[in-house]
């Protein structure tokens, strides 16, 4: 039986770390990630956990510490923003191209510089391609369920990656939102115990952790972390089906929002979603064939079956929370486009760049979006696939 419960969504990942129960939990306090750490050294302090928690000098050390705890076959957990991840960027690095299955909770903020504390994902996107398993949540329950499954994705043999949960900083981490938790036992249940098979303290095994690695085997190395990252796709659809098993709630590589008939699809990540969805269905009284594609799993990324789940809209549009700053569209922007060149499927598609440097992005933008997709549809012709949602700027 679930329990009803109403928390924020640092809140609601701090409960689901205290299910979890991890060995070590080492951090560095960042802004708006703060409290999960802070509400989780409150579990450790009143007895609820018997972890060890960690407090460190640095994000650079919280993930070192992590690393190290992992090596040595522990379970180990932590969470950051923007400038702390990275502060870790050696080490993220460096924790992947172990196979240590750490799972780290990224509350999505704008990376310095000016300084700015509010959410866009310029954070996540600057580790994309750094080796992590990456899972994006639209709202409190969905962050809270992503941390559940996390290290029985992250841990299976056939994958042993870390992973990242994101959730957006403030709009959902300082939220609060009705949830539905999972009782604890059952918690312990699914999540299970770790076991790894080689690690430092297994005194039957000696082992070097990160020796020195040059031509003769770095390559079949990295081959082999991309080979884990295909694995992963198969074990997150596994995972999230024994998830639904247990709660009724259904998780899949992306969200398809009303997209399956639509004549204009929006493609978007994490909270914007929520306003998507209800621009949807104003223009679906209207009449107007609007959908929604969310995506839930960026790595890996769904190449085929997202492919397919926009092969019969009219006219796409994908919108970014942070500028890859390269001519060309974001990060998701180009993931997409990609995998729909790669599947031999061709739809109109245009980049909206948005709600940078937490800009808010309300409803009537959303809808000038479709409206946008809509005149493309009527004129044939995409005049500038790059474009700009919400920012201001002197007339030329």
């Amino acid at each position: 039986m679930s329990i009803r419960e109403r928390l924020s969504g640092n809140e609601a990942v701090a409960t689901a770390m205290k299910q979890i129960n991890p060995d070590v939990v080492a951090a560095f306090p960042i802004t708006p990630s703060t409290e999960i750490p802070q509400y989780f050294s409150t579990f450790v302090s009143n007895g609820q956990v018997d972890t060890e928690f960690v407090a460190v000098e640095s994000e650079h050390s919280a993930m070192s510490a992590c690393i190290g705890a992992e090596a040595a076959g522990a379970r180990a957990m932590t969470a950051t923003s923007a400038n702390g991840l990275s502060l870790m960027w050696e080490m993220i690095y460096i924790a992947s191209s172990l196979r240590l299955p750490i799972v780290l909770s990224l509350v999505n903020r704008a990376v310095s510089g000016p300084l700015n504390i509010h959410n866009d994902h310029s954070d996540a996107m600057g580790v994309r391609d750094a080796g992590w398993i990456m899972l994006f949540s639209e709202n409190n329950q969905e962050a809270y369920d992503n941390t559940i499954m996390a290290h029985r994705i992250a841990e299976n043999k056939d994958v042993m990656l870390p992973l990242m949960i994101c959730q957006d900083g403030f709009i959902t981490s300082h939220s609060i939102e009705n949830i539905e938790l999972i009782e604890d036992s059952k918690v312990k249940e699914f999540v299970g115990e770790y076991h790894p098979e080689h690690y430092l303290l297994n005194k039957k095994e000696p082992i070097a952790i990160g020796p020195l690695d040059l031509q003769a085997y770095l390559f079949e190395h990295k081959f082999q972390q991309a080979e884990a990252m295909r694995n992963a796709k198969r074990v997150i659809e596994e995972v999230s089906k024994d998830f639904e098993k247990l709660t009724g709630r259904k998780y899949s590589f992306f969200e398809e929002y009303k997209s399956q008939d639509a004549d204009y699809i929006i493609v978007c990540m994490n909270s914007t979603a929520g306003t998507t969805k209800y621009v949807v269905d104003k223009l679906r009284e209207k009449g107007i064939k609007a959908g929604l594609v969310k995506v839930r799993m960026y790595r890996p990324f769904p190449v085929e079956e997202i492919a397919k789940a926009l092969s019969n809209a009219k006219v796409v549009a994908i919108l970014d929370k942070s500028d890859s700053l390269n001519g060309a569209g974001g990060a998701l922007f180009e993931d997409v486009t990609s995998s729909m060149y790669t599947q031999q499927t061709y739809v109109p598609t245009v980049n909206y760049i948005y709600g940078i440097g937490g800009r808010d992005t309300k409803a009537e933008d959303i809808e000038s979006v479709f409206e946008d997709l809509q005149k493309i549809d009527i004129s044939k012709k995409i005049e500038d696939p790059y474009r700009y949602l919400g920012v201001r700027r002197e007339e030329k």
